[in-house]
C-alpha cells in the first residue's frame, strides 16, 4: 500500500482548518497551531490516522463486504464518484435520502421500482401506455436513477461508511451510529469527531486535499479486493487439486462397490438356482 507523503498533503492544503472562531474544541488533539486566526491541522496525525483507516477498510473489502461512499458537497462529488466506481462500491453524491440506512427496506423497494420500469421498457408494456403516462414513468425513472442509481447493487446494509465532511452529512452519520455501522471520515476543525470511528483530520473543503485522501483510501480498498480474488483463486485451485488427487481413490471405491454388488448378485442367483433344483428333485421323489 502506497504511503501518504507529508509534502504531498502540505502542497494540497490539507493542513488548513477553519477560522479559530468556528472550531470545535473536540478537534483540539488534531490541531498543530494557529496562524492568522486559522487553525493548522497536524499532518503527521493525518498520515497516521489515514493509514489506520485504510488498513481497516482494506480488511472490510477483503471480506467481500460493501463500503458506502458519501460526499454531496460540490468539490468532493467528482472524485468520490470516480473512486467509488473504480472499486465497484456504492456511493451517494446527490442529496442523502433520509432513512436510507434506518429504513433500508423502503429504499430497496424504490430501487426495485426502477428495475420494474426497465422491465416494462423491454417487454413492450411501456409502448402500450398513453403519451402522458410515458412521460410520468420516464420522469420517475430519471429521478430514481439520479437518487438511487449509484446504490442499485447495494442489496444489504453496508459494512462501513466513508464520508467527506461530517458536518454536511450529519444525517448519514446519525443513521450509521444508530445501526452500529462504523464511520470513516475526513474531519475538518469545525466538526465533532466524537461519533466518528476512524477520524482522518484534514481540510475537507479543498478539492485537491479530498482527492489525495480519497484516492489513497481507494487504493487500499483495491488491494483488499485483489487479495480476496487471489485467495479465492487459490482456494478453487486447491479444491480442484484435492478432487484430482482423490479421483483414483473414488474410482477404486466405486470398482470395489461394483465388484461386491456383482458377487452379491451372483451369490443370489446361485442360491436361487440351488433352491429351484432342490424343489425339482423333491417333486421327482414325490412322484
Amino acid at each position: 500500500m502506497a504511503k501518504l507523503e507529508f509534502d504531498q498533503l502540505l502542497e494540497a492544503g490539507a493542513h488548513f482548518g477553519h477560522l479559530k472562531r468556528k472550531w470545535n474544541p473536540a478537534m483540539a488533539p488534531y490541531i498543530f497551531m494557529e496562524r492568522n486566526g486559522i487553525h493548522i491541522i497536524d499532518l503527521h496525525k493525518t498520515i497516521v490516522m489515514a493509514e489506520e483507516a485504510a488498513t481497516a477498510l482494506k480488511k472490510i473489502a477483503k471480506s467481500g463486504k460493501k463500503i458506502l461512499f458519501v460526499a454531496t458537497k460540490k468539490q468532493a462529488k467528482p472524485v468520490v464518484e470516480a473512486c467509488a466506481q473504480s472499486v465497484n462500491m456504492p456511493y451517494v453524491v446527490e442529496r442523502w435520502p433520509g432513512g436510507m440506512l434506518t429504513n433500508f427496506p423502503t429504499i430497496r423497494k424504490a430501487v426495485k421500482k426502477m428495475g420494474n420500469i426497465d422491465k416494462m421498457m423491454k417487454d413492450g408494456t411501456f409502448d402500450t401506455l398513453s403519451k402522458r403516462e410515458k412521460l410520468q414513468v420516464t420522469r420517475q425513472r430519471a429521478k430514481l436513477e439520479r437518487m438511487l442509481g449509484s446504490i442499485e447493487d447495494l442489496t444489504r446494509l453496508p459494512a462501513a461508511l466513508f464520508i467527506v465532511d461530517v458536518m454536511k452529512e450529519q444525517i448519514a452519520v446519525r443513521e450509521a451510529e444508530r445501526l452500529g455501522i462504523p464511520v470513516f471520515a475526513i474531519v475538518d476543525t469545525n466538526s465533532d469527531p466524537s461519533n466518528i470511528d476512524f477520524v482522518i483530520p484534514a481540510n475537507d473543503d479543498a478539492a485537491k486535499s479530498v482527492e489525495i485522501i480519497v484516492e489513497y483510501i481507494t487504493e487500499a480498498i483495491k488491494e483488499g479486493l485483489e487479495e480476496r480474488k487471489v485467495e479465492r483463486a487459490d482456494a478453487a485451485a486447491a479444491e480442484q487439486q484435492h478432487d484430482e488427487e482423490g479421483a483414483p481413490q473414488r474410482r477404486e471405491r466405486k470398482t470395489r462397490a461394483a465388484r461386491k454388488e456383482r458377487v452379491k448378485k451372483e451369490d443370489s442367483e446361485a442360491m436361487k438356482a440351488a433352491v429351484v433344483s432342490k424343489f425339482t428333485k423333491d417333486e421327482d421323489v414325490d412322484e
